[in-house]
């Protein structure tokens, strides 16, 4: 039996991975958390987990930062992340922090038992369009776009100001102060050589970030 721990802050969205998963582990045993402080909890007081499953985007922390905390735990366990975000948004991102799959939502039907079965071989699973980005990451290391230079903090926030959000909002749905938003919106105009958030709108939609 497999002990698998779902992380998504839709009832809806653990119910149909569940749902996924018992197709392919009829006997597993299932734990779901909401949100990423509660992900991190729950692999502090039990680390026998074969895998973990989690959405990027929760209230809060994201599912990144909480798989790069439990990576800075020394913890080993499996994480796959799954995602609304187009792969070339996050997944060179996700994988770089330590999971061990990045799945769209869309794919999850057809490859999320697949892409467990690989992770508790301790392989990464990858599929072919990630396998093809990481290869033009390494043709195109010394040559990097604007937001590849941000943290992966910074490019949340890049992604939210571009969309329209002010800093007062920003901080609120990540919850962070305003003047820690304010801070990492100065580092993001500066590493991109921008002045307004128009700026950083237009940029966004000429690179498909939004």
């Amino acid at each position: 039996m497999i002990r698998i721990l779902i992380a998504d802050d839709h009832s809806i969205v653990r119910r149909g991975l569940k749902q996924i998963l018992l197709e392919g582990f009829p006997d597993a045993f299932f734990e779901e958390v909401s949100d990423a402080e509660e992900l991190i909890k729950k692999v502090i007081q039990n680390e026998n987990w074969d895998v973990i499953i989690s959405d990027l985007s929760m209230p809060g922390r994201s599912g990144l930062e909480a798989l790069q905390h439990i990576r800075q735990m020394n913890v080993k366990i499996p994480i796959i992340i799954l995602s609304i975000h187009p792969e070339d948004q996050y997944a060179i991102r996700v994988l770089k922090a330590g999971a061990s799959a990045y799945l769209s939502k869309d794919l999850a039907p057809d490859e999320l038992v697949n892409a467990v079965n690989r992770v508790l071989q301790g392989k990464k699973y990858i599929t072919d369009s990630i396998a093809e980005k990481l290869a033009n990451v390494l043709d195109q290391a010394g040559n990097k776009q604007p937001h590849e230079l941000l943290s992966d903090r910074e490019f949340a926030v890049l992604k939210l100001l571009a969309a329209g959000k002010s800093v007062s909002e920003i901080a609120e749905s990540m919850f962070l102060s305003v003047t820690t938003v304010s801070t990492y919106r100065a580092r993001i105009m500066a590493k991109m050589n921008m002045k307004t958030n128009a700026n950083l709108t237009l940029y966004a939609i000429e690179h498909n970030l939004l």
